[in-house]
């Protein structure tokens, strides 16, 4: 695992909220990330999470069959896969977050399995963290390939710099592609980058940055899996998002997020 960052790449993740880092993962390495998403993908049988199958504040009713076509989405795997919980709990990728995040220390929010099956919809431009259970401007995401991410199967693309700017306000994912430029107009004519990655490489990005990824016009699928880290020390917003019903009761606006049994601390410095 290519997991030393150097001075350079933690500032190029700063200036423009994402970082590409090319064969970040071993051949060995990859085969075990592929071996256990196969894995736990059969065992949860279709549901998103452990004990459910939908994800609070994914779009609208209106725009669920839309989204079901965008990709195949599985949450927590590292609760109910010990390959997965291997991966996820490693504290080398808790550091390498927290150096580009410029944080003490780092929770897993939820790890994920984004899977575009053959001739999915595109993913529209959105945000991650104002899904999110906390607010936090420093909040990040790994996205690593687990096939070649390419321009026809769909890889990520990033609208550089655009996490200095963003707030909390997000359109979510539907078929408009480009509605949150409704929110975020001063980035309707802002140069996107793509993010090509071989499979074995990865991506981090803030979860302010604006991005999407192309539709999937290819008979095959395309894998990857994903991590969303919070910084140590945030406190519950109000949003349910990946939190069950009985997790909610027992939470009020401004308590800690710190429960490891939910989210790990996986690295403090």
């Amino acid at each position: 695992m290519k997991n030393n960052l150097t001075n350079e790449q933690i500032a190029q993740y700063q200036s423009d909220g994402f970082l590409v880092i090319e064969d970040f993962l071993s051949e060995t390495e990859l085969a075990f990330w592929r071996d256990a998403l196969d894995e736990a993908v059969k065992k949860r049988g279709g549901n998103k999470l452990p004990n459910r199958k939908e994800v609070y504040g994914k779009g609208d009713d209106a725009d669920k069959a839309y989204y079901d076509n965008v990709f195949s989405q599985l949450i927590n795997l590292w609760q109910d896969n010990e390959k997965m919980r291997e991966i996820m709990l490693d504290a080398r990728l808790g550091e390498m977050a927290a150096k580009l995040a410029g944080a003490e220390g780092i929770r897993i929010w939820h790890d994920q399995a984004l899977i575009k099956q053959p001739w999915a919809n595109p993913t529209s431009w959105h945000l991650d963290t104002p899904y999110w259970s906390f607010s936090d401007r420093r909040a990040l995401s790994i996205w690593v390939a687990l096939d070649d991410a390419t321009y026809h199967n769909g890889c990520l693309f990033f609208i550089p710099g655009s996490y200095h700017k963003t707030t909390f306000e997000n359109p979510g994912i539907g078929k408009n592609m480009g509605a949150i430029f409704t929110v975020y107009p001063e980035f309707k004519n802002a140069p996107s980058v793509p993010a090509v990655m071989k499979a074995g490489s990865c991506s981090f990005h803030n979860g302010l940055t604006i991005h999407g990824a192309l539709p999937n016009m290819t008979a095959g699928y395309r894998r990857a899996m994903t991590c969303a880290y919070m910084p140590d020390g945030n406190t519950y917003n109000g949003i349910q998002n990946i939190l069950s019903d009985e997790q909610i009761k027992n939470l009020k606006v401004g308590d800690l997020l710190n429960d490891d049994t939910i989210n790990p601390l996986i690295y403090r410095r």
